[in-house]
């Protein structure tokens, strides 16, 4: 009996263990890095292409695709329905706070602004830009936005998130023979382009500012 179970979990391909553990994590991950951020999720959208990339399973990719994209279309919607509690509460609630507390000021204008003149389309590019996701999602309960309109606009936004951030995957992931190299890769390219923009800012700040 026991040398028969142990044939039996010889037998069971690895990445078949692997893909019963990643998935759901990588499910998981997300939804909690969209909830809290304390998940660098794009790295871990990455991470898990680089590994989909090097395993035989022709479908592999596909499932990393539609697991991250359905991760952050939940995680998004159920951090919105949080915020829009607080919204109709008198008292607000500790969700609410914590989406303020995140978004500076100007970006919140920003923010308006552009959901004013675009509608629901800025949360496609709100989602690709840092830190671009949050002053969009308090704009949109700012204004009473239902979550049905809000769905709307984060579906597409989830799936552009999740194709970017994949391609990024795949990219550094083909450069190495090793996944754990390709991984490397791809983490430093995640943090590169995440990182571009709020140095952009910073020089164009530092530009216009009179010498001295």
């Amino acid at each position: 009996m026991i040398d028969d179970l142990a044939g039996a979990v010889r037998a069971v391909p690895p990445e078949s263990t692997q893909q019963a553990v990643g998935y759901p994590s990588l499910f998981l991950l997300v939804v909690l890095g969209a909830l809290v951020p304390v998940v660098p999720t794009g790295a871990v959208v990455s991470s898990a292409a680089v590994v989909a990339l090097h395993q035989t399973a022709p479908l592999s990719l596909l499932i990393v695709f539609a697991v991250a994209s359905l991760a952050a279309f939940c995680g998004d919607l159920g951090l919105y329905w949080l915020g829009e509690r607080g919204v109709r509460s008198r008292n607000g609630s500790r969700w609410l706070a914590r989406i303020q507390e995140r978004a500076a000021p100007e970006r919140l204008a920003q923010a308006r602004d552009r959901l004013e003149e675009h509608g629901v389309t800025v949360l496609v590019l709100s989602r690709l830009l840092p830190a671009g996701r949050i002053p969009v999602m308090l704009a949109c309960l700012l204004s009473r936005m239902p979550v049905r309109r809000f769905a709307r606009g984060a579906l597409p936004a989830a799936l552009a998130w999740a194709a970017t951030y994949q391609v990024i995957g795949i990219l550094g992931g083909s450069l190495f023979a090793e996944p754990w190299e390709g991984v490397v890769a791809a983490v430093a390219l995640t943090v590169v382009v995440g990182a571009a923009p709020a140095l952009w800012r910073r020089a164009r700040r530092a530009h216009r500012e009179p010498a001295g």
